[in-house]
């Protein structure tokens, strides 16, 4: 007799997840756009979603939607769909009464790029074609700083391995010919045009480009295209010219003093050759860079109105949206819900309605986010960078009872036109230091006391970093030496004994 015995097991398990609502995901993404990403984004929405339509200027009949709409598959029972399909959203705030719009057409221009500049001379010069391939080669190496960014030897090699690959092309097509007289005079062409370049040539051309438009392209390093832009200013016999050919390095590390025992001139004598070699460009071909120009557009601005500063969120040229009064309409009819009609009117419906609530949601917290700033940093605003104070994200998550991470996502890419300029949201927060009045100074104000005192300071007798930290401790702020020297470095000011001047 075989037995059986059989448990029974049961155990529970718990397992803890974080699941981001698709709609929240949405609004952080619109949190995030800038203005311009946005009003593309949205103009997409509005070609993708038929629920959505773009609102005119002149319609007045904006009343608030609901924010009660469903993701689940609607029946009859579930929805009033007299109360969430409204004629519009009322997102307010505007500045239409302070602002005045001008409207143009943008004009395209064509861009000319360094190596198009300098072909275009190159193409006006009496020359062969065997030099006119040599002059193509080398402004193809020239990079964007104007320097030629290989040996003219290179160019040489790079060059000559070009005619290797392409002259057996060229001979078969010639060995084609009936004709054997003129076979043979074309080959012997081919022997002249498909001769080796030697190093001579390319020096000698690249003499040739050295001339070129703007003056100093094509040298291989800084302290060659200055001495030829030297060179086109007819300074060949000067002081600046002997003292960047001999003596750059020591040019370079400001030893005025040992430049002028070596060329036996007096220091003052090397100051004015330094000063007048300042006024070259080391990177001349940065002039003709094509890269394209960043435009800020704010999405805030902070103005003076009656002695208060008034925040206004710069939405003009945003689509202004509401639900389609077309398919308000077709949404109303209840007998069209069935089958494939009401799950996608549901989910476009719940789509337009909850992209017109995250659009407005963006716009109040960021208008939030700018009066907390705005309330903070007054003093900025009315005195300068030196009276800006420190703040974090956290105090403004904690003001406006939000995460840190939202107000991250609002000051990201984000300006604000204010009546002392266009400036980024991150630059009202820094970090503080402490002073002796136990009030806290922001680091940003810090670099511009800084960057006052080296401005003012006796160019004989340059203030070093300690100098400095004493000067900013007699006004009160705590700092450290290597804090001034960090801020220095950051402020690009040279150190003490490269700012000397005799």
């Amino acid at each position: 007799m075989s037995s059986f015995n059989a448990k029974l097991y049961q155990s529970a398990q718990f397992r803890q997840e974080m699941r981001i609502n698709p709609r929240l995901y949405q609004a952080m993404e619109l949190l995030y756009m800038p203005l311009l990403d946005l009003e593309q984004h949205l103009k997409e929405q509005l070609a993708e979603n038929p629920f959505l339509e773009m609102q005119e200027a002149d319609d007045q009949k904006e009343v608030e939607l609901k924010e009660d709409t469903v993701d689940e598959p609607m029946g009859d029972d579930q929805v009033d769909w007299e109360e969430i399909l409204l004629d519009g959203f009322d997102v307010g705030g505007r500045r239409q009464q302070y602002e005045h719009r001008e409207f143009f057409e943008p004009t395209p221009v064509e861009a000319q790029d360094l190596h198009d500049h300098l072909q275009g001379q190159l193409t006006l010069l009496s020359i062969s074609e065997r030099e006119l391939r040599l002059g193509e080669e080398l402004i193809g190496n020239i990079d964007d700083d104007g320097m030629l960014a290989c040996s003219p030897e290179e160019c040489v090699v790079g060059l000559n391995e070009w005619l290797d690959e392409i002259r057996p092309t060229v001979v078969d097509k010639v060995n084609d010919i009936a004709d054997e007289a003129e076979r043979a005079a074309e080959l012997a062409e081919i022997e002249i045009t498909f001769r080796a370049y030697e190093l001579v040539e390319a020096e000698r051309m690249l003499t040739v480009v050295q001339r070129f438009d703007p003056p100093g392209v094509g040298a291989q390093d800084v302290r060659e295209s200055i001495l030829i832009q030297l060179h086109h200013r007819g300074e060949e016999d000067s002081l600046a010219y002997r003292v960047v050919e001999d003596h750059f390095d020591a040019l370079i590390t400001r030893h005025i003093t040992d430049i002028a025992k070596a060329l036996n001139v007096k220091p003052i004598e090397v100051q004015d050759a330094a000063d007048s070699i300042s006024h070259l460009d080391p990177k001349p071909g940065l002039k003709h860079s094509t890269s394209p120009e960043e435009y800020v557009i704010p999405d805030l601005i902070v103005e003076m109105i009656d002695g208060e500063y008034m925040v206004f969120a710069n939405d003009t040229s945003l689509p202004r949206l509401r639900i389609s009064q077309s398919y308000r309409d077709v949404a109303k009819d209840k007998r069209a819900f069935t089958g494939e009609n009401r799950e996608f009117i549901s989910s476009k419906l719940n789509a337009a309605n909850w992209m017109i609530q995250a659009i407005e949601q963006r716009r109040q917290t960021m208008l939030k986010v700018m009066h907390f700033i705005v309330d903070r940093q007054r003093d900025f605003f009315e005195r300068g960078v030196q009276y800006l104070k420190p703040l974090t994200l956290r105090e403004v998550a904690d003001h406006i009872e939000m995460h840190e991470s939202t107000v991250s996502r609002v000051t990201n890419k984000k300006f604000v036109q204010t009546p002392r300029g266009v400036y980024s949201l991150k630059y009202f927060f820094s970090s503080g230091l402490s002073t002796t009045s136990g009030e806290d100074i922001s680091a940003r104000g810090v670099r511009d006391k800084i960057k006052g005192m080296v401005a003012d300071e006796d160019t004989a007798k340059p203030l070093t970093d300690q100098a400095i930290v004493n000067l900013l401790q007699a006004e009160g702020v705590k700092i450290a030496r290597r804090t001034v020297a960090k801020y220095r470095d950051q402020l690009g000011i040279l150190p003490a004994r490269m700012r000397k001047r005799v």
